[in-house]
């Protein structure tokens, strides 16, 4: 007999998981209240992203794969979030009923493992069945035809004429296609896709020099490394110029191959990854990551996006896990290490703890490249560690060549830096000179133009240049703030107020925007206003101390001529 606590959970179960017609009946005879019971345990763990402790649940409760089809679907979703895809697929091999299988996840499965295999006279198969699960607009259209362009390639050993539209992919593929057949055209489809200025595609210029070094091509290579800007590069760039600094081409050649089927769809997979990744939808791109893995183990990098969408979902243990797969090998990737932990401990605990978690592993980097020093110094200065800041973006500023793109950059911050210590000849001389290198940068004008007004200088021309970074970048909260009290300052306070009310919108929680409204409120004699704004500064948590102080005395004497320019 069903006791009552049992029909609470078959009721919640009917709730949340209801059953389709297809599945098997849950309430048979045989039904095993255990075996649920550690089913909807598994569901919660895997709702709540514990994927190891859902898979742990969902093999005690096996005895439901002939009862209820979802269980199925989940299990395997669960092995391949655990990085098990190999024993997913056989988990679907030797399915009994096969109708539980007839899911775009499971088949997709199946037709990597014959490509993995080098079955290509399955592939056929398993493409029919998976085309009968897809929508058109969605990315497992993306995933199927890709996936059939492949396939045809690799069984034909012929260029796919492939059709779909899904951003630039078609020369994504072109490039990998060429590749794989050593067509002599390669060359061309790489540089034309690293050059494209219709996206970001810069990842793709290790394909690039892969290919090279695998064509023995050194002296090219060595040309493509000089070029690498070491300050705004992505990882696997930075990475990359690395190993060709200190001659490591083995290191390059052995992680990825065009040559081989795995590798050309574990990059692929990545990029679908990305694509969901950039949707918020952080367990489907995992799911396409750990598949991505399973097919080529040596392309670590690629993890890095996992740890980002655990750290994204707030999942931070996972994301620790899949950081111990980086060491101190490669120093590049050991710092992504360091930084994303780092991160996870301000989380957890404090910034002061991380930023100590930061000096302690950085003293374990050997020959910090430029981009190390660079990283670090910009943590100082976010930390409010200004004079070290200041420190190490010389020690870099002392590195690259003047004509650098991002010595104006450097520049910025370093100035930004002085600024904030009450350097102000220093910090004026840096922004000055990154304002003759990059003259129409709207945060330079913002920044240097601010802080005149901040200190009662060069307000009529601080004014000027703060209406000049207004025309480029009309949509920035900080530029809008910078306008509007520049306009305060000067007396126009209708002006002011349009620019602040703007702001405002963009910055509701901001404490300066709301203290900055309310001395414009007190102005237009709007003094409840003024005092509605004041006190809403007050409380907020990222209000300054020395900020605070003063708005306690506007509080009480209001904006008078002796307390107006606080």
């Amino acid at each position: 007999m069903i006791t009552k606590k049992l029909i609470l959970i078959l009721s919640i179960f009917i709730f949340f998981f209801p059953l389709e017609a297809k599945s098997k009946n849950i309430y048979s005879e045989d039904f095993n209240s255990k075996e649920l019971s550690n089913y909807f345990s598994g569901v919660i763990s895997y709702n709540n992203q514990k994927n190891e402790q859902a898979l742990k649940y969902f093999k005690s409760s096996k005895k439901l794969l002939n009862k209820h089809d979802e269980y199925f679907k989940k299990l395997i979703f669960s092995l391949v979030l655990n990085q098990n895809v190999d024993r997913a697929i056989q988990e679907i091999k030797f399915l009994k009923n096969k109708n539980q299988s007839e899911f775009f996840e499971a088949q997709l499965l199946l037709l990597i493992d014959s490509i993995n295999k080098k079955k290509f006279d399955k592939t056929k198969i398993y493409l029919n069945k998976l085309s009968k699960f897809i929508e058109e607009g969605t990315f497992e259209k993306v995933i199927y035809e890709t996936l059939r362009d492949y396939t045809y390639t690799f069984r034909e050993k012929k260029m796919s004429n492939f059709k779909s539209n899904f951003g630039n992919l078609i020369a994504i593929n072109n490039a990998f296609q060429s590749c794989y057949l050593n067509n002599p055209k390669t060359l061309s489809y790489f540089d034309r896709l690293k050059s494209s200025e219709a996206a970001d595609y810069s990842r793709y210029l290790f394909f690039y020099v892969n290919y090279l070094i695998h064509k023995k091509r050194f002296d090219l290579v060595k040309e493509i490394s000089l070029d690498i800007d070491e300050l705004s590069s992505n990882l696997i760039i930075l990475q990359t110029k690395s190993w060709i600094d200190k001659n490591n081409f083995d290191e390059i050649k052995e992680i990825f191959s065009c040559e081989n089927e795995s590798d050309l769809l574990a990059e692929f997979f990545y990029l679908v990854s990305n694509l969901y990744s950039s949707q918020d939808e952080y367990e489907q791109s995992n799911f396409y990551l750990n598949i991505s893995y399973f097919l080529n183990k040596k392309f670590k990098i690629n993890l890095s996006l996992m740890a980002d969408n655990y750290y994204l979902n707030k999942n931070y243990n996972q994301s620790l896990k899949v950081l111990e797969l980086f060491n101190s090998k490669d120093d590049l990737y050991y710092w992504f290490k360091i930084k994303q932990e780092a991160k996870i401990i301000t989380e957890k605990k404090n910034k002061e703890e991380a930023l100590k978690y930061i000096k302690t592993n950085f003293k374990s980097i050997k020959s910090p490249s430029t981009k190390i020093l660079f990283d670090l110094a910009t943590i100082y200065k976010n930390s409010k560690k200004y004079e070290k800041a200041i420190e190490l973006y010389t020690s870099v500023m002392n590195i690259i060549k003047k004509d650098n793109l991002n010595y104006a950059d450097l520049l910025y911050r370093r100035g930004g830096s002085f600024e904030r210590i009450g350097q102000y000849e220093k910090s004026d001389k840096d922004l000055l000179e990154a304002l003759k290198i990059i003259p129409d940068n709207s945060y330079v004008l913002n920044y240097l133009a601010y802080s005149w007004l901040e200190r009662d200088q060069n307000i009529n021309k601080a004014i000027l240049m703060l209406e000049k970074a207004y025309k480029e970048n009309e949509n920035d909260p900080y530029i809008i703030d910078s306008v509007g009290w520049g306009y305060f300052l000067v007396g126009k306070y209708s002006d002011a107020e349009k620019y602040m009310r703007r702001a405002l919108e963009l910055m509701p929680n901001d404490p300066i925007v709301n203290d900055h409204y309310g001395d414009i409120m007190w102005k237009l004699n709007r003094k409840i206003q003024a005092q509605y704004f004041w006190n809403s500064a007050l409380k907020m948590e990222n209000a300054e101390k020395e900020m605070v102080e003063k708005i306690k005395v506007k509080l009480i004497n209001g904006l008078s001529k002796k307390n107006e320019s606080l």
